[in-house]
């Protein structure tokens, strides 16, 4: 990796995730890799009449005041360099051509993933194109929230105000948008929308015209390091009088996460470990089979032209909803650590494994009763205390990893000898050591801040700082972050 005429230059991440967002403040240089975390928000589901949706006004303005503070805090040190932004992926927002000066304007809240109107969705698709044939065209496994679902449900889209729909942005590229007033998709994210084709990698119009949807609908593509603009001259005075330069990173956070994962093994795998797990493999083919697609692997998009094999398992999504369920009903906060070090002494044939995979863990809700549901009918015994059911939820998600860590080396014909977790997962020690044990494999765990370090560093290697392939990036990375390793005890 070599260095430019500047040594350090220092980037801010806005990293937007399904719970929470932040915007991060790095220091970056061939030997310095630096992070503080200048602001943090909370962010989830908006229950309106109509559905879940998102504040994504209110998420804009919490990263603009985010990226304020990051600029106050980098003018003591040379200033800010540019910005990029990650988010979870394909939520959009619908835009029209507003009246006065012609910009676009956001028709209504983005719905949120988890909105219960897609199962419309998936099956007015598929009445027109099988899943097989989307399958190959595109490479995602099924999930019924895909982009394309959710256009195929959308109301605004299909109803009179539809054609005045002029494009649909994905949230970072609408949170982009607003901060440049430019507008692009972003090639990692787009490939999440099930509308790209898989092997040219660009918009699918065929498709696109089958389904019914206008074209043109989303913008052209970009890849991970274009500078898309320099922010609005209107929001200098929240940036400290400047204009900064926004620079597309991979913009879906598990690209970001992926390229912020310090693979230490051709063999390696990871599990980008959040609300989801995100079990898979950096390819630089995609993997398009029969078997792959009864498996549900899907073939993403990642930066450099790489390919994200991977599956979706239910992650800490089911951990959490969990601990919100006791806390609504006893009206007390939850202590997580505490409850995981109770767990660890549940024995180990008293634990219950269930499937994290069941459609009814999904949305948000009494997971408890779900789980007791579940048990039920499977003719398994329900966990009878707290520290009983958080085991059996950390084991069940680990067996789930386990599951897909077998399934991802099959399909793709690769060895696996490590496996890395990256993300919030990745401080969760019982979780760790479940899935070393349940898949055989060392577990290295860490850096949980991998989302926000590939975001910085393909900023970084786009302003000149830093340079070379991924593997070079990553090299970084394992000289600034220690990592924790978890070997298989049974």
């Amino acid at each position: 990796m070599s260095a430019t005429t500047q040594q350090t230059t220092q980037h801010a991440a806005v990293d937007l995730g399904a719970s929470s967002g932040r915007v991060v403040l790095g220091q970056v240089g061939p030997d310095t890799l630096q992070l503080t975390e200048v602001s943090r928000f909370s962010n989830g589901p908006v229950h309106l009449p109509d559905g879940l949706r998102w504040d994504l006004i209110g998420l804009f303005d919490h990263a603009l005041t985010g990226l304020g503070e990051a600029v106050r805090v980098a003018d003591d040190d040379g200033g800010l360099a540019s910005v990029g932004i990650d988010s979870w992926a394909v939520d959009y927002g619908l835009l029209a051509r507003a009246a006065g000066d012609g910009g676009l304007a956001l028709l209504g809240a983005p719905f949120h993933y988890r909105d219960e109107r897609t199962a419309a969705g998936v099956e007015a698709v598929h009445r027109r194109v099988p899943f097989a044939e989307l399958y190959r065209r595109n490479g995602l496994q099924f999930l019924p929230f895909n982009t394309l679902y959710q256009l195929a449900a959308d109301e605004l889209l299909a109803g009179p105000a539809g054609a005045a729909v002029e494009r649909a942005l994905l949230v970072p590229d609408l949170l982009g948008q607003w901060l440049t007033g430019e507008a692009t998709a972003e090639a990692t994210n787009a490939s999440t929308t099930g509308l790209v084709n898989v092997d040219t990698q660009d918009w699918d119009h065929e498709l696109i015209t089958t389904l019914g949807l206008p074209a043109g609908l989303f913008p052209d593509i970009a890849v991970p390091g274009t500078t898309l603009g320099e922010t609005r001259d209107q929001l200098a005075p929240f940036l400290g009088g400047q204009r900064l330069p926004v620079t597309l990173v991979g913009s879906h956070d598990t690209a970001s996460a992926i390229v912020g994962t310090p693979l230490s093994s051709p063999h390696a795998a990871y599990i980008s470990c959040g609300t989801w797990g995100l079990v898979g493999l950096e390819l630089d083919q995609a993997v398009v089979t029969e078997a792959s697609r009864e498996a549900n692997f899907t073939n993403e998009g990642g930066v450099d032209g790489r390919f994200r094999f991977l599956t979706n398992v239910m992650g800490t999504w089911l951990l959490s909803e969990t601990l919100r369920t006791w806390e609504r009903q006893t009206g007390r906060a939850q202590d997580l650590g505490a409850l995981l070090e109770a767990a660890e002494q549940v024995p180990a044939a008293d634990v219950v494994i269930i499937d994290v995979q069941d459609e009814r863990f999904v949305a948000p809700g009494d997971m408890p009763a779900r789980i007791a549901d579940w048990c039920t009918e499977h003719d398994q015994p329900t966990p009878g205390s707290e520290p009983a059911l958080v085991r059996c939820i950390v084991e069940s998600i680990a067996a789930g990893f386990a599951r897909a860590l077998d399934d991802a080396a099959r399909l793709a014909e690769r060895r696996v000898d490590v496996v890395h977790v990256v993300g919030g997962g990745s401080l969760n020690a019982l979780l760790c050591q479940a899935t070393a044990d349940r898949s055989g494999l060392d577990v290295v765990a860490g850096p949980v801040e991998a989302t926000a370090i590939g975001n910085l560093l393909i900023q970084a290697r786009t302003a000149g700082t830093l340079s070379g392939e991924l593997e070079d990036l990553r090299e970084l990375i394992t000289r600034s972050h220690s990592p924790t390793t978890y070997r298989p005890q049974v």
